[in-house]
């Protein structure tokens, strides 16, 4: 396989100095050159519909870090304040295109259909993946810290072989750009001109490491250019900058223009997971500052700058959200364990003598452990 590589264009290496943005935070609606050209469809009908979206992603949020508290969960990676990055980056995919994200992509992974007894069970420790990749096309969490980086550019790579024009998005968080898989996997993507999209959900913690460590002060976007990549630095409390700069990283790859770089400027508002406690290594102040930005609310002021009655959009969405809450919540609290000769299931494709002669063994040994009991 030839390995061409095209100059980055100048066009899509924007935001660099202030994140782009076509939501102001009173509602208002800013111009954009880059973006408007992406969003002549929004209309106010659309614009509740990912309003909808974003209050449903919450409340899944919320719903679950109760479920950890009550202790019918293990674990839950919170993405209170992110709701847009996700959502906006989601609906500019097409079904057929594939999610690889990382442990706290869940409005990816509800957005693109996942089974909520499936999700429930993830995070009761009960299921090492939940929902079949291919039924939804999104792959299973990955805990590992920018892993899926790779994972997204080999299927991307994949599909160009094949002569398919699907798309790959990855999506990690701003810890995850120093780590040696998100490097390789730019290397990979830029040297085969790969149909991905990098999402980086910049929320300004890696776990407790604040970005201006990591960063030096200069925006991540930049670190994608070095290796030939074009990015784009977006206000990711802005759900339709971030639509429109998911439609164009995506058209850009189905064209056969390669990767490109998104940074979604975001904040996680809550803590880094439920184990975690963010005011020993943050001020309120600054969350509160954060607050005021926040993604729902800013569409909510659009919307009623349209003329939009936000009542019964209100209503609606307390309707969805409180059904998407129940279901959640009694997959959570219903979920049953799996038997234990469960962990040598799926392996590999196919079982391996080994495999087998393991799980004989310890079939053996439950076997023998009844038997004493008698």
């Amino acid at each position: 396989m030839s390995i061409t590589v095209p100059a980055p264009d100048p066009a899509l290496a924007a935001g660099l100095d202030c994140p782009l943005r076509v939501l102001d935070l009173d509602g208002t609606r800013l111009h954009d050159p880059l973006l408007d050209a992406h969003l002549g469809d929004i209309d106010e009908s659309a614009l509740a519909d990912l309003y909808l979206d974003m209050v449903r992603v919450r409340r899944l949020d919320t719903e679950a870090f109760a479920l950890t508290r009550q202790g019918h969960l293990v674990l839950w990676p919170p993405l209170l304040g992110q709701e847009a990055a996700q959502v906006g980056a989601a609906r500019s995919l097409e079904q057929r295109d594939w999610v690889f994200g990382s442990y706290r992509e869940h409005g990816f992974a509800l957005l693109r259909g996942a089974d909520m007894a499936e999700f429930a069970r993830i995070w009761k420790a009960y299921a090492h993946g939940g929902w079949d990749p291919h039924e939804i096309n999104m792959a299973p969490s990955q805990i590992i810290i920018g892993a899926q980086s790779l994972h997204g550019v080999g299927y991307a790579m994949a599909a160009k072989m094949d002569g398919s024009d699907e798309v790959a998005l990855t999506a990690f968080g701003d810890g995850a750009t120093s780590e040696g898989d998100v490097n390789e996997a730019l290397v990979w993507a830029s040297a085969f001109q790969a149909p991905v999209v990098f999402l980086c959900q910049n929320n300004q913690y890696a776990i407790s490491e604040p970005v201006a460590v990591q960063s030096g002060g200069l925006p991540l976007a930049l670190r994608p250019t070095g290796f030939g990549i074009p990015s784009m630095r977006v206000d990711g409390n802005d759900v339709l900058a971030m639509l429109a700069a998911g439609r164009i990283a995506v058209e850009r790859a189905r064209a056969g223009g390669g990767p490109t770089f998104i940074e979604a400027v975001t904040y996680r508002r809550g803590p880094h997971t439920t184990t975690d406690d963010p005011k020993r290594y943050r001020d309120e102040a600054e969350v509160e500052a954060w607050v005021a930005k926040d993604p729902i609310d800013r569409v909510e002021r659009a919307l009623e700058r349209m003329g939009v009655d936000m009542d019964p959009v209100r209503a609606e969405a307390k309707v969805r959200a409180d059904r998407l809450a129940k279901e959640f919540r009694a997959a959570a609290e219903h979920a049953e364990p799996p038997a234990a000769e469960e962990i040598f299931d799926n392996v590999y494709a196919q079982p391996s003598r080994r495999l087998e002669r393991q799980r004989a063994e310890h079939l053996a040994f439950v076997a023998s452990l009844a038997e004493e009991s008698k």
